[in-house]
């Protein structure tokens, strides 16, 4: 991999990473600190990108959006609330000593009440962060572990570092001395579906559009933890 490249991917785990650590510790709670810090770096780092494959004649073949692709963005967002509800029940169900892993994850993002009332700003944000995440790593990360390393499992080792940026998020969200995991493994999970859906269509609109669907319904709509 050249100098510039490993620059990239190093900066894409280093910033998101540090920055997602201190998003999720609870002094950030519901705040624009938090959506800011969870977003902005995915953001500055996705205007790069699009930069390099503008040149690199990627940018457009990336986003124009085709037929069928609303529907496979809903089939996998569907998958991913399936798969997501189904680790809620089986791993951290209602009085478990893991559900706390969701409890402080939902609590971290907001009340309730309050992102239904800016549910324009939060829908507004949920988009721009998933655009940007996947032209960062569904994106230019795998293209440049690709050069290195192959097509055939860059996507894999794309997914991989992208759960390793949430893995500081067990430490910021931790309750007690019980370390909270739930980001990161649903980073990863997801991270594979979305790399998959870029590998298979060669495009990253149907995975944008599975990531926001994704987050508007584990956020909005069937959030997998709230109070009864």
């Amino acid at each position: 991999m050249r100098p510039v490249a490993l620059a990239y991917v190093a900066a894409a785990v280093l910033l998101t990473g540090v920055a997602a650590y201190f998003a999720f510790l609870p002094q950030h709670s519901g705040t624009l600190t938090f959506w800011a810090l969870a977003g902005g770096p995915s953001v500055l780092l996705a205007l790069l990108a699009a930069e390099w494959a503008r040149r690199e004649e990627l940018l457009r073949e990336w986003l124009m959006p085709r037929w069928g692709d609303f529907s496979r963005g809903m089939v996998g967002a569907v998958g991913l609330v399936a798969a997501a509800w189904g680790f809620a029940r089986l791993v951290t169900p209602v009085g478990s000593p893991r559900e706390v892993w969701l409890v402080t994850l939902y609590g971290q993002i907001g009340n309730p009440v309050t992102l239904q009332a800016h549910a324009g700003a939060v829908a507004l944000a949920i988009v721009v962060a998933a655009a940007a995440e996947e032209v960062v790593w569904r994106g230019m990360v795998t293209q440049l572990l690709a050069d290195r390393l192959g097509s055939r499992t860059a996507w894999i080792w794309a997914a991989a570092l992208y759960a390793l940026v949430y893995v500081p998020t067990a430490w910021s969200l931790r309750a007690g001395d019980m370390l909270d995991p739930a980001l990161a493994i649903a980073a990863f999970g997801a991270a594979l579906l979305w790399g998959a859906m870029a590998r298979s269509f060669g495009r990253l609109a149907p995975g944008i559009l599975a990531h926001a669907l994704f987050d508007w319904a584990v956020v909005m709509m069937f959030p997998l933890w709230g109070p009864k």
